[in-house]
């Protein structure tokens, strides 16, 4: 009978146990927080707030790209919580959206509260000529209508001011040739027209001074074609011209425009440089 050929029996040694294995980390071990996705949220977060607040504008815009540039970095790095990186780069776009329209904004209201004090601002208002009863003329017809428009004019002599101005339509003359011929160096009227002109007062009321000339009074004849003292070479020995005023200033004068025969007219009054004009029946 032959013998087993085990190690035992060939005198080597007995095999060893394998070393045991180390232990596996729990799996549900909390990951490393990716700090710098959490500052760049809350670097956006306050930049947006401050983007908003048109007196801390240049903070929110310092802060904005920062927020913005760490979201990047963030998202390339090891850690949980890439959200928060996310919403930063989120929160950093639109908070620099939203600062270009709060600062334009600004700027824009700016402007326009600038160009409002150079060239005059608020609502034009208009008191009427009263009667011998003393009533407002026409008020009472006119009551439920829009006035001042070509369909619905005021009457000459009306008071039609704005902050800085008031403006006076004295009176009118229908055919003014003669006054106009009067001056040697005017020029007739033009052939089929005449020269009608307009007798007026602007008083300044503001604050400071202005020129006579920031008011404008024009003809609008029924075709609808604007027409200034400045269209024809008729110039008048009592023009106001460049008058300079100071408060409770005032200057009278007269203008002489051209008009085509046959056509009716209303005189168009604008009570500083840039408003809308009122219309007066002459």
């Amino acid at each position: 009978m032959s013998i087993p050929n085990t190690p035992a029996a060939a005198g080597a040694p007995a095999p060893q146990p394998p070393p045991p294995m180390p232990p596996s980390a729990p799996s549900g071990a909390p990951k490393k927080t990716n700090v710098l996705a959490l500052i760049a949220m809350i670097v956006a977060v306050v930049g947006f707030i401050f983007a908003c607040i048109p007196g801390a504008l240049i903070v929110g815009w310092v802060l904005l790209p920062i927020a913005f540039v760490l979201s990047i970095v963030s998202l390339f790095l090891n850690g949980d919580r890439k959200w928060m990186g996310i919403v930063g780069l989120i929160v950093s776009v639109i908070g620099t959206i939203v600062g270009f329209v709060v600062f334009f904004t600004v700027v824009a209201t700016s402007f326009e509260n600038a160009f409002d004090e150079s060239f005059g601002s608020g609502d034009t208002t208009v008191t009427q000529p009263v009667d011998e009863a003393g009533q407002e003329s026409d008020a009472e017809e006119q009551a439920d209508a829009a006035q001042g428009t070509r369909d619905n004019p005021y009457p000459v002599a009306s008071q039609i001011s704005s902050d800085d101005w008031t403006v006076v339509v004295n009176s009118y003359t229908a055919d003014g040739n003669a006054v106009v011929a009067a001056n040697q160096f005017n020029e007739p009227a033009p052939a089929g027209s005449h020269y009608e002109i307009i007798n007026y007062t602007v008083t300044y009321i503001g604050d400071e001074s202005g020129l006579a000339a920031e008011v404008g009074v024009d003809l609008v004849p029924s075709a609808g074609n604007v027409g200034n003292s400045c269209d024809t070479l008729g110039m008048l020995d009592d023009s106001i011209g460049l008058d300079g005023l100071y408060r409770a200033g005032s200057a009278t004068g007269s203008a002489a425009f051209g008009v085509p025969a046959g056509e009716s007219v209303l005189i168009r009054v604008s009570p500083r440089m840039v408003a809308d004009g009122v219309f007066v029946q002459p």
